[in-house]
């Protein structure tokens, strides 16, 4: 059963129950009242005839069954009711003497009192009718007669009948009423909790954005906060997982696509060694070269690690040389250059940046081999290490394809490739501007771009002097 159906049975049966005991017991404390005074009524009617017999008989101290009878047809006692109708009784029940016609019995009463005391009995008739019947002993002289004398309490019990079913027809009524304001009630009551309910469907169903109205301050209410806590904690665990996975998915595919100009280099510096004779200065610039681009592929694995997965911002930076700079990323690339026929100029002024020598290389690297991808016939590129401002700068300058203008804002979002076939067809994924945009920005540096379609593109990043 639903928890409204049990709200509102429970808040209906409720009211049915408190409203039937407390009508039973209020009806029933009003009956046994009317009938403790009837009790009352009767006594003082058999008191009244007591007196009116000793008054009849005062000036006979002792006096038998036969003056008794004969003094009680002269006694006549009226109330609101009427006469009151009186018997005097022997201890065997035979009637002796009295006025009018009592309705019932004298042998069950009077064979039934304690000696020397009265009492009265309630008797029911066939026909209906229900009378209280009373008895007093009277002391003679030869034994002992009963006074007797009845009240009918017919109407009394009618009264009660009537009253029950009054209130039963009330109760139903009232009954009635609550059912309907326990339907709005509960409907009121259980809207936050079907509200609640909606919200966490859609939660399982993945829309993790969920929030519920927060009403009063009951505890609906606060259920209702806790469930906008647990909701806001959960899309926040959540997105941070979607986070980590996409910087680690980031990871790797920067990694995949920054490991291949370096391994280019050694590739084209061993085969160099392997494939032709060499000078023992150029055995040696090679293995230099190979060694160097080994050490600067493990230092960079840690550092992309540190950059994409960790999201680390503080990488400590150094006054580095831009021409000794320049000239070692220059000689990196080489091989991939030479065998594209591409010449690479450098030019470099005697000037420091502060930069991180890995992470900087990785941005040089990117823009050289994007350079060299936009190039398929040959060409000429030209890296430079300018001071302007007062402020380091390094350039590339190609000769290439270009970039079309409604394009230059959206080639160092990630993943987005301007001519998506070639990219592939060069093993392109779309990341390198991106990355380097972002390691220009951990520099506090900018990263600028200039192009046009068969002119070329140009490629400035600013950074800061080692003096600032």
């Amino acid at each position: 059963m639903k928890l409204f159906w049990k709200l509102f049975c429970s808040m209906v049966l409720i009211t049915a129950l408190a409203c039937d005991v407390g009508g039973y017991v209020l009806i029933d404390t009003q009956f046994r009242a009317s009938l403790e005074r009837e009790v009352s009524a009767l006594y003082e009617e058999n008191d009244l005839l007591r007196y009116a017999l000793a008054q009849e008989l005062a000036f006979h101290p002792l006096y038998s069954r036969r003056e008794l009878a004969a003094a009680a047809k002269g006694i006549s006692i009226s109330t609101s009711r009427g006469t009151v109708a009186f018997r005097l009784s022997g201890e065997d029940g035979e009637t002796l003497g009295g006025s009018g016609q009592l309705a019932v019995e004298a042998a069950p009463l009077t064979a039934a009192l304690p000696q020397g005391q009265r009492g009265w009995v309630m008797n029911a008739l066939g026909d209906g009718r229900i009378y209280l019947h009373a008895a007093s002993p009277l002391a003679l002289e030869d034994g002992v007669l009963y006074l007797e004398n009845c009240r009918e309490i017919s109407s009394l019990f009618q009264d009660r009948s009537q009253q029950y079913q009054s209130f039963f027809t009330l109760v139903l009524i009232l009954t009635g009423a609550v059912g309907a304001l326990s339907l709005a009630a509960a409907a009121m009551l259980l809207r936050p909790l079907g509200r609640l309910s909606a919200a966490t469907r859609q939660m399982a169903a993945g829309e993790l954005d969920q929030r519920v109205a927060v009403r009063g301050d009951d505890e609906i209410a606060q259920l209702s906060a806790d469930f906008n806590v647990m909701s806001h904690r959960i899309q926040r665990q959540v997105q941070e997982l979607r986070d980590a996975a996409r910087r680690q998915e980031d990871f790797i595919g920067s990694f995949a696509h920054e490991i291949k100009t370096p391994l280019t280099s050694i590739i084209g510096y061993a085969d160099l060694l392997r494939s032709r004779p060499a000078t023992e200065e150029q055995v040696r610039q090679s293995a230099g070269y190979i060694f160097s681009e080994g050490r600067r592929l493990e230092a960079l694995s840690r550092k992309l690690l540190d950059l994409i997965v960790l999201d680390r911002q503080d990488f400590p930076l150094r006054p580095v040389p831009l021409d000794a700079f320049l000239n070692r990323v220059g000689g990196t690339m080489a091989p991939a250059l030479e065998q594209a026929g591409i010449r690479l100029t450098v030019s470099a002024q005697p000037a420091e940046a502060l930069m991180e020598p890995d992470l900087m290389e990785t941005v040089c690297l990117n823009l050289l081999d994007n350079a060299r991808k936009a190039m398929e016939d040959g060409g000429d590129i030209l890296l430079e290490g300018l001071c302007e401002e007062n402020c380091p700068v390094i350039r590339v300058t190609d000769s290439g394809k270009g970039i079309p203008e409604e394009e230059l804002d959206r080639v160092t979002e990630a993943f987005y490739m301007v001519d998506k076939s070639r990219a592939r067809r060069q093993g392109g994924a779309g990341l390198g501007l991106a990355l380097c945009r972002r390691i220009v920005d951990l520099h506090g540096g900018a990263l600028e771009l200039e192009s046009r379609p068969g002119q070329g593109t140009r490629v400035t990043v600013r950074l800061k002097g080692a003096d600032l």
